[in-house]
């Protein structure tokens, strides 16, 4: 039987109703539109505020003088030595907070690493100053810690000093004495966890068989973290590191707590809250915000390329 012979036009009618690629594309990112349009009219439209603000002479003291000032709010931002202070402070903050945090977190993902009965409940304990809400942990440690009459750190000097027949035992007034280290202790013991969680990630990524054959060979515990432990996680210190810098340049809940920026604690964004709340000076205070915004889009944009290399190393491993 003889198959009948489709007309030649027929094929082009039919590829002609076949919607193009770009129209499949469209098809199937439509749905997504609504979330796009949201996510940018959030995200982005208080920070193209911001910045047209940055650029305005707006002192809420002296309305009849708003206008536009060009990039004066920036040279203020600049030649301001508080502004100035605050950026000393914020990286002296946040460099040794994050530094000290590694530490200790590398520390205790190396205890958790271990089998031993309990872990699950240890690990949940550890993870618990993270979920603290900031306000309620820096309030914590100032009254209950620090508190020169009745905190905890006194009151263990007391018992300690008792323990040897001493009755009169030192009693530091620790955010007067020692104002910079008293919010970066709390900081420390709130971020410590977070940089556990990645750095246990990480060792429990490790390749067993590699270290197994170290030790048939020899190697020591020591050897084995120079040489093996400590290259595998380096990535993971890098991306905790960065993540950690991140969210603790912009920490302002433990200065305002422990401190009220007081003593030299004033970190960046405890100066632009002064500047904005106290001075009313809405556009220097923008310009200041814009600086900021831009610094922790460089270490955050250093931060996603971290993760997308450590993507990468997993899916090839």
């Amino acid at each position: 039987m003889q198959k009948a012979r489709r007309p030649a036009g027929s094929h082009t009618a039919a590829a002609s109703r076949q919607p193009s690629g770009r129209a499949r594309a469209w098809a199937r990112r439509a749905p997504m539109m609504p979330a796009l349009v949201y996510m940018v009219i959030v995200t982005q439209l208080p920070f193209v505020a911001t910045l047209v603000i940055s650029f305005m002479n707006w002192d809420a003291l002296r309305p009849e003088e708003r206008g536009w000032a060009g990039f004066t709010n920036y040279k203020l931002v600049f030649r301001d030595p508080d502004m100035r202070a605050s950026v000393i402070t914020t990286v002296w903050l946040t460099a040794g907070v994050v530094l000290l945090s590694l530490l200790l977190g590398l520390g205790v993902a190396l205890l958790l690493d271990h089998k031993f009965r309990g872990r699950g409940a240890v690990r949940t304990m550890m993870i618990a100053p993270f979920l603290v809400v900031p306000v309620a942990a820096a309030l914590l440690w100032k009254h209950a810690l620090y508190n020169p009459e009745y905190g905890l750190l006194n009151g263990a000097l007391t018992w300690i000093w008792s323990l040897f027949g001493s009755d009169n035992p030192p009693q530091p007034d620790w955010i007067s004495s020692s104002p910079l280290a008293a919010v970066a202790v709390s900081l420390i013991w709130q971020w410590t966890p977070f940089m556990m969680l990645i750095l246990l990630a990480g060792l429990q990524s490790r390749p067993l068989e590699i270290i197994e054959a170290a030790r048939v060979d020899g190697a020591n515990a020591f050897q084995i973290f120079r040489h093996l432990t400590l290259p595998h996680l380096r990535r993971y210190l890098e991306l905790a590191a960065l993540l950690g810098s991140v969210y603790i340049v912009q920490n302002f809940d433990a200065v305002f707590t422990i401190t009220s920026g007081g003593l030299g604690t004033a970190n960046l964004p405890y100066t632009i809250y002064q500047t904005f709340y106290q001075a009313h000076d809405y556009g220097r205070a923008s310009a200041a915000g814009v600086i900021v915004v831009l610094g922790t889009i460089v270490v955050a944009t250093f931060a996603l390329r971290t993760v997308s290399t450590l993507l990468r190393e997993e899916k090839t491993s």
